[in-house]
């Protein structure tokens, strides 16, 4: 038995060591614009909107994978192969436009933090500061495999989720009919969830994170494989989530017909609907995915960029070996953390039209990826099969689609009838 047990921890080994950058890239798109989003979504088209989450599971698959073959092969982050390939220009675009969808992210995850724990009773005058040393500490103390642990230990509570869904009992049946069965409804109100879905789950920071966390783990090309698998897994567990989000949204409150603006307002009305456990469940994996994401994407911002411009990056550094890392990291934690602290900020537009400006930013994003991911120079044989080249592609269209349905939704409503 011993023997046995040796041989399956050896074969497993390799796994546990380079398991981390997929699953937490996937989990870290459920964060606080996310999981209200998810949210609004079953609240209001109850199960319909599910087959958006299946063709998202297979772009976000697809292009997370692409960033980490490339980081794999390369040993470089995107934004320094944006550098190296375009000029500094061109860099300094795409860093521009990262960092305002990140800051508009980041201030949706602090909207999260306050708006979870007003259920509690708590103002976001003191939940915002507290949560933003508690944040700061998180990541600046505890170095890099510190870190690490602690997002993967975090993962573990989005299943909150499926337990909420479980309880309420839906129509399962519906829902898999809603997640094969493609709807569409020509309103302003559906298109700009529609782009809300997508931009949460296929996010501008999380394909620049993918690629810099596999270099900054010191991973190569021979571990592609098993970090494939890793990615695949992670874009399947962030979209089996929110596939529980709504179907729990949907079976309660859509079904009852009452209205909700934000995750707070679902926890809230879960309670008369399935019971004290069902809110405190859903309340509690709010706050865990806001505190993730708002962990998370202002350490990724910082690393990115200071990357981008050639400047030391990465927990590996101390303070004064990399102080445009960690100052660009507290610049970006505390000015998200203002935007909301602020009383009369509304967090209804900041959690959800932010997932939406997200999909749109998107769009140049994935020009360079395309462009990169197939440049035989930089990738020699690692280049992308034509399959990830027409999901790239395809996303490309959709999501500009989407927005340009949405700017004809919004000033000429009545063209669709």
């Amino acid at each position: 038995m011993k023997e046995f047990r040796n041989k399956l921890f050896r074969r497993l080994l390799p796994f546990l060591i380079i398991i981390g950058p997929g699953i937490i890239a996937g989990t870290a798109d459920n964060d606080a614009g996310g999981i209200t989003s998810y949210s609004l979504a079953g609240a209001s088209f109850g199960y319909s909107m599910l087959w958006i989450l299946l063709l998202t599971t297979f772009s976000l698959a697809i292009t997370q994978e692409i960033g980490a073959r490339m980081g794999l092969v390369t040993g470089k982050g995107l934004a320094s192969l944006i550098r190296e390939k375009f000029g500094i220009g061109w860099t300094t675009f795409v860093m521009v436009v990262l960092f305002v969808a990140n800051t508009g992210t980041i201030a949706a995850e602090f909207a999260g933090i306050g708006a979870s724990m007003e259920i509690l009773n708590v103002p976001r005058i003191f939940s915002i500061p507290i949560a933003t040393v508690f944040i700061y500490l998180l990541v600046t103390r505890g170095g890099f495999k510190a870190l690490e642990r602690t997002f993967l230990g975090l993962s573990i509570f989005y299943f909150a989720y499926l337990i909420s869904a479980t309880i309420v009992h839906p129509d399962w049946g519906a829902a898999v009919k809603g997640l094969i069965t493609p709807s569409f409804q020509f309103n302003k109100g559906y298109l700009l969830m529609m782009m809300a879905l997508i931009g949460t789950t296929i996010t501008p920071w999380g394909q620049f994170f993918i690629q810099d966390y596999v270099v900054d783990k010191k991973l190569s090309k021979e571990d592609l494989k098993i970090e494939r698998g890793d990615v695949f897994f992670g874009s399947f567990l962030t979209n089996f989530i929110a596939f529980f989000i709504i179907v729990t949204c949907a079976a309660t409150l859509f079904t009852k017909g009452i209205p909700i603006h934000t995750a707070k307002d679902a926890a809230l009305a879960l309670q008369p609907l399935a019971g004290k456990f069902a809110t405190a469940l859903f309340a509690f994996g709010f706050l865990n995915a806001s505190i993730f994401g708002a962990a998370l994407v202002p350490f990724a911002t910082s690393y990115v960029i200071t990357e981008a411009f050639g400047f030391e990056s990465g927990l590996n550094f101390k303070f004064r070996e990399a102080p445009q890392f960690y100052g660009l990291f507290t610049f970006s934690l505390l000015l998200g953390a203002a935007m909301v602290i602020i009383p009369f900020v509304p967090l209804i537009p900041v959690l959800v039209v932010t997932q939406s400006i997200n999909a749109v930013l998107l769009l140049p994003i994935f020009v360079f990826l395309y462009i990169l991911s197939n440049d035989k120079k930089i990738l020699g044989g690692y280049v992308n099969s034509k399959i990830m080249n027409i999901v790239v592609l395809l996303t490309l269209i959709g999501i500009s689609a989407g927005a340009v349905l949405y700017f004809i939704s919004t000033f000429f409503p009545n063209l669709f009838g």
